[in-house]
């Protein structure tokens, strides 16, 4: 009888062990299974809720041909001011100054990233068509397009401007850069005035935002140079 009991008491442990294992199996596969998302779409007032199917993705708002073309030119437009901050490197020594170019650059290119994906999650091109740029065949106006799409925005340098930023150094640069950047910056600002100011434009609840931010920091970064200048704001 001993022998009996010595076996069936060394036989109950492992019975134990392995019921434990399976218990734990189990309760993995079942936290290993996802559920399937539940997709709501609420009702109008007083009308019930909908559960739509899992599968249900959402879609993106529809962007007008003003947002569209607002986003292409802003990336233009953005475009110059990095090329702008680019110089600062190799043209002053001003501390001050390059901390400002490294916050433009960097926040500016940022920004031309984002309305990029913007313009291809609608399938847009994200440079602007040459159809609208009928109106720019005038005498005078034999230029690269990019230059003539520059011609089109507030703000932008013009290309003598630029070369005669290349060329100054020093306290010269800094006073060319400071004075360039603000009619830059204001002349962003300007387009987005322009974009609310067109009907049906502006709805995007993305662009909507990002044309905030460029508005509030713009204008921040003026207040900025306009100190650096000795300028009241």
């Amino acid at each position: 009888m001993s022998v009996i009991t010595v076996a069936t008491s060394r036989r109950r442990p492992l019975a134990a062990v392995t019921l434990a294992c399976l218990l734990s199996l189990t309760i993995s596969a079942q936290q290993a299974e996802p559920k399937a998302p539940v997709v709501v779409q609420p009702g109008a007032p007083g009308q019930p809720t909908t559960t739509l199917p899992s599968s249900t993705r959402p879609t993106l708002q529809t962007a007008s041909a003003a947002d569209v073309q607002f986003m292409q030119h802003m990336i233009i437009h953005h475009a110059q001011a990095v090329e702008m901050t680019a110089l600062i490197e190799s043209h002053t020594t001003n501390a001050e100054l390059r901390t400002l170019g490294e916050r433009i650059s960097r926040s500016q290119s940022d920004e031309i990233k984002f309305m990029k994906r913007w313009l291809t999650a609608r399938g847009a091109p994200v440079e602007p068509e040459m159809s609208n740029m009928s109106g720019m065949n005038m005498p005078g106006m034999d230029m690269p397009a990019h230059q003539k799409h520059q011609m089109m925005m507030p703000g932008m340098l013009t290309p003598q401007q630029m070369d005669a930023l290349r060329n100054a150094n020093g306290a010269e640069f800094d006073r060319l850069f400071l004075t360039g950047m603000i009619q830059h910056h204001n002349g962003a600002l300007i387009m987005v005035k322009d974009l609310f100011d067109t009907a049906g434009a502006g709805q995007d609840a993305e662009l909507f935002n990002f044309t905030t931010e460029v508005d509030s920091g713009q204008r921040a970064e003026i207040r900025i140079m306009q100190s650096m200048l000795g300028q009241k704001p």
